[in-house]
């Protein structure tokens, strides 16, 4: 058994690990860094073709993390260990998991997952796509696979690997806290750092000052542009690093603006852009002194002792022999991939499905049905009966005209002779096709249909490396780029091997299980019977039946602690960790219950959005001290319990540290934060947002004539709006954003209905969420949403394709839906609202800008009524009313109730026929002494009687109702009445009248969406 280590032995394990993996260890950064990835032996290195493996440690500083030492888990200095492999090797995952063995974590007892984290470095222009690795709920890992760093896009690809020694150890050494840490034998953490953590947090939170950091942050600046002058980028970025650390020592004293912070990031990233130009074009100077990674160049070299190269393209192995009497077969494919996005899985199931189906339809080759499903790991996609060739066809191709193949004599032409000649065929065989009216020459073959594995092997690489996912990366594979690396393809026929390959990929019959699995990858003897055999090795790659076990599982557990788990609430989530696991196994945990204090919103938070936990509540829907965590596959239950409860308990004593923080805090003093937080760079912070959200409400209510209690409520909640945002809690989880505003407004002595106007602000903050249920409410969150549509669209930041960073879609929604719940909003319209908002703007708002967000909303209104199963043809021809949602949502329901009613179809149809025959943009100004024709006469009559009665009716019933007589005088007008008159005075007067009643209807319905 593995002795537990200490701090330092847990460090002299990893270097002897990585050093025997090929790695050189150095040494960390002599000034303060971030993270491990900022020193020079991790941003400089995967610069350029040189390959580079690289291990070690990093003290690393942020001073927004600085807890006084206080909190179990944040340190302003914590321990990383840095591993950086170039290019990556194509079994990072692997070498990582063999370390976490080394330093003695029992892989096959903890439950250990890769969970989506993209990481980027806004300052540096760096970024990558990879994971946060937990055990057992803890993240211990930051496992990023680079693709741009200093603005660069990198080639050859890297793997960085950082761990959280801190956190490794306390799991380790089960410790609830770091001062706990046996460091070395017989010290403590708290013993060796505890004092400088402690006034370090001091410094960094309460005694730097001010101006010395800024005046060294422009220093730093100077002197990294001098040395970029001087050509020198390792000095150079020395003084980035140095500038980087000072503006983080202002940021986490809240000192700095939002201009300042935008023209900062931008500084530094300027000045790490030409670092990384300028170390790339030394190296070469120096003729890449490592040489270059095979691929990049014409030298292979190597670091440390090893070779990673690009995986060269893979040859598909030869077709098993097919036995002597075919059958149709079963087809499995697998696409082995690390770890997906959850919400990757789930697209991805589908786009395989689409282009498998796409495929085989372009072939001649019979099959049944397709069925594809996915977990994190896997994608499997089973064709059923697909036959063992593709049927024998005719192939005709046509050739010239039979008039122009043979001459007068019959005797082939050269058009006859040069078309055969190009078919191989010999012109006396040339067989007739009839084309339309013409009959042409062609050539007839008897074509026999390919073996299936023929035809599966030419299709199947277009099904995988046409894999596209939200945001894809690259990795040593040319010609693939995906959401994350594919590692391996399944792809059999019945018990036979379909061959080919991909990149340096190619099809087996070999899968990879579980990779603490013995062995962890698998034979498959034959597709039939496929999902059956990965269930008996723990993998189930039908969701259905994964999210099944999540549900049953969590809630036998809940009820065991007389408690529930609400399903239909919480589906989202159940979702997404159905799609983190391949086998679920839910653990039941348990929580001290003195955090049941803090507000339930941010317990179900914390649970929900950090660690995927599913609350457990009592039969009133009250917090009990209890979650459900999914591990995957087998484990040690307790060990895995354990694990979790003592994250959650980390988590939660953080929370506590910022209730009790922002429960000191002024409303006032908060919202006087929100001047350092960026919402755009045009249109100022978040405070001056507020200010115009405050500004527009005031407007909307002037326009309603709002008064009273009402009016009290909704100026002092405009005074307070978004408050919450410069608090500790809503800097930390965002989601919490308007929840925090009406539980510190109630702590501060506000009344409950300026705190439920503040949590009604944020109203609605998704598809399906609840309306603001007061006016006050309902106010607010509509200024909110007018204020970010005509201002993004003001400034050119509407929304294009699946990009829509501030969620303008879900706030043309939220106004839409606003406006048509409250019927004491009936005064203001859209565009009234557009207006009133752009008036507040800080930005020039032309027409073009109000009528681009008044249709993008109209859009939105529009998609939304025919998504509730409306037909497009009534919601389009109600959209006319849409400044008006409710005028417009009544009038839809009207139109509905009129389908088959004969009036309504007559009334219609005398409409559409006034419509078609006059010009558009004619004026209907007509002279009725003029109208001589009895029928003419009558249409008059009819007209001025309908405009009494009606008198501006907006109902289209009640419009129905009242223009009977009128469509009959229509009717007999048209039949009776020459309109096109050859006299112009009775042609146009004529035309003037058809135009009155066709204006009648203006604005009711768009009549011509009717037709």
């Amino acid at each position: 058994m593995i002795s537990v280590l200490t701090m330092q032995e847990a460090l002299l394990v990893l270097n002897k690990y990585w050093t025997e993996h090929g790695c050189l260890v150095v040494q960390p950064m002599n000034t303060e860094v971030g993270a491990g990835t900022l020193n020079p032996a991790t941003f400089l290195r995967v610069q350029g073709p040189e390959p580079w493996r690289v291990a070690y440690v990093e003290p690393s500083v942020r001073p927004d993390d600085s807890r006084y030492g206080e909190n179990p888990n944040r340190l302003q200095t914590h321990t990383q260990y840095q591993v950086v492999l170039k290019p990556e090797p194509g079994n990072a995952q692997e070498l990582f998991l063999g370390s976490l063995r080394a330093l003695g974590i029992d892989t096959a007892a903890h439950d250990i997952r890769f969970v989506e984290d993209n990481w980027a470095s806004p300052a540096l222009g760096a970024w990558g796509l990879g994971w946060e690795v937990w055990l057992d709920g803890l993240e211990i890992t930051q496992f990023t696979y680079f693709q741009q760093a200093g603005g660069i896009t990198l080639d050859p690809v890297s793997v960085e690997i950082t761990y959280g020694v801190e956190r490794i150890l306390m799991a380790l050494q089960n410790v609830g806290h770091f001062k706990d840490l046996v460091y070395a034998p017989g010290v403590t953490y708290g013993e060796a750092f505890g004092q400088a953590e402690y006034e370090m947090s001091r410094y960094y939170l309460d005694e730097a000052d001010l101006e010395t950091q800024r005046g060294l942050f422009e220093a730093f600046a100077g002197e990294a542009r001098r040395m970029l002058d001087m050509r020198l980028p390792v000095p150079a970025y020395s003084f980035v690093l140095k500038c980087s650390h000072a503006f983080n020592v202002l940021d986490a004293r809240g000192a700095v603006s939002t201009t300042e912070r935008a023209r900062s990031f931008a500084r530094m990233r300027g000045l790490a852009h030409e670092v990384a130009e300028l170390w790339v074009a030394r190296r070469e100077e120096l003729g890449f002194p490592l040489g270059r990674v095979a691929g990049t160049g014409s030298a292979e070299a190597s670091v440390g002792g090893t070779t990673p190269a690009e995986a060269a393209p893979a040859e598909a192995a030869p077709a098993e022999a097919a036995p002597a009497e075919a059958r149709p077969a079963t087809l499995v494919v697998e696409i082995g991939v690390e770890e997906m996005p959850p919400a990757e899985v789930t697209r991805t199931s589908q786009a395989v499905h689409d282009a498998l189906a796409e495929r085989l339809a372009a072939t001649r080759l019979g099959h049944g049905g397709i069925s594809v499903c996915a977990g994190p790991r896997r994608v499997v996609a089973t064709v059923v009966g697909v036959q063992p060739r593709e049927a024998d066809h005719e192939w005709t191709v046509r050739g010239p005209r039979v008039s122009a193949a043979y001459d007068a004599e019959g005797n082939p032409t050269q058009a006859a002779i040069g078309f055969a000649r190009s078919q191989g065929a010999d012109p006396a065989v040339l067989g007739r096709v009839t084309a339309g009216a013409d009959e042409h020459v062609a050539v007839t073959r008897q074509v026999v249909g390919r073996p299936a594995e023929e035809v599966l092997s030419a299709l199947l690489p277009d099904v995988v490396t046409g894999l596209r996912s939200e945001k894809n990366m690259r990795w040593n594979a040319p010609r693939l780029s995906f959401t994350r690396p594919i590692r391996w393809i399944m792809a059999l026929l019945g018990e036979r091997v379909v061959p080919f390959a991909v990149s340096g990929l190619t099809s087996g019959r070999t899968t990879q299980v579980h990779r603490g699995a013995v062995p962890p990858a698998v034979q498959v003897p034959t597709a039939d019977g496929y999902l059956a055999f990965l269930r008996d090795h723990g993998i189930l790659a039908d969701a259905a039946e994964r999210r099944r076990l999540v549900v049953d599982g969590a809630t036998r557990l809940a009820a065991g602690v007389g408690g529930r788990i609400q399903v239909e609430q919480y589906g989202a989530l159940i979702d997404e960790i159905t799609n983190l696991v391949e086998f679920p196994t839910p653990v039941l945990g348990a929580f001290d219950a003195k955090y049941l204090t803090l507000p339930a919103d941010v317990l179900v938070t914390v649970m929900r959005k950090h660690q995927r936990y599913l609350p457990v509540v009592d039969a009133e829907g009250r917090m009990l001290p209890y979650f459900v965590a999914v591990a995957d596959g087998s484990c040690d239950r307790d060990v895995v319990r354990h694990g979790n409860e003592a994250v959650l308990r980390a988590r939660y004593e953080d929370a506590s540290f910022f209730w009790r923080a922002d429960l000191e805090t002024p409303l006032n003093e908060m919202r006087e934060r929100t001047r350092l937080l960026t919402f755009e760079k045009r249109l100022g912070s978040m405070a001056d947002r507020a200010e115009r959200i405050s500004a527009v409400a005031r407007r909307l209510a002037e326009a309603l004539g709002v008064a009273g209690t009402d009016r009290e409520v909704l100026d002092r909640a405009a005074d307070l709006t978004k408050f919450d945002l410069g608090s500790q809690m809503v800097t930390e989880l965002s989601s919490l954003a308007g929840l925090m505003a009406r539980e510190y407004a109630v702590r501060a002595g506000e009344s409950e209905e300026v705190a439920a106007a503040l949590f009604e602000n944020e109203l609605p903050r998704f598809a399906g969420d609840a309306l603001p249920a007061t006016l006050p409410g309902a106010l607010l969150a509509l200024a909110d949403r007018l204020d970010l549509l005509v201002g993004l669209f003001a400034i050119g930041a509407e929304p294009t394709g699946s990009s829509d960073p501030f969620g303008l879609r879900r706030s043309a929604l939220g106004v839409v839906n606003i406006l048509l719940g409250r019927s004491d909003l009936a005064g203001i319209t859209l565009s009234r609202g557009l207006a009133i908002a752009a008036q507040q703007q800080a930005v020039a708002v032309e027409p073009k800008h109000l009528d681009g967000a008044a249709q993008f909303v109209l859009r939105r209104f529009e998609q939304q009524l025919i998504e509730l199963g409306h037909a497009t043809t009534d919601v389009r021809a109600v959209l006319v009313r849409a400044d008006s949602p409710r005028l417009a949502a009544h009038t839809l329901e009207e139109l509905e109730s009129l389908r088959g009613d004969d009036r309504f179809a007559m009334v219609l149809a005398a409409f559409q026929r006034a419509r078609r025959i006059v010009p558009t943009g004619l004026a209907a100004v007509y002279d009725p002494h003029r109208l001589e024709e009895p029928a003419e006469q009558a249409l008059h009559t009819a007209l001025a009687k309908c405009r009494q009665v009606l008198d501006g009716e907006t109902s289209l019933v009640r419009f129905n109702a009242e223009t009977g007589e009128l469509a009959d005088a229509v009717n007999s007008f048209f039949d009776d009445v020459l309109v096109m008159a050859e006299e112009p005075g009775v042609r146009a007067n004529r035309l003037g009248l058809l135009a009155a009643v066709r204006d009648l209807a203006e604005g009711i319905v768009d009549w011509e969406a009717l037709v």
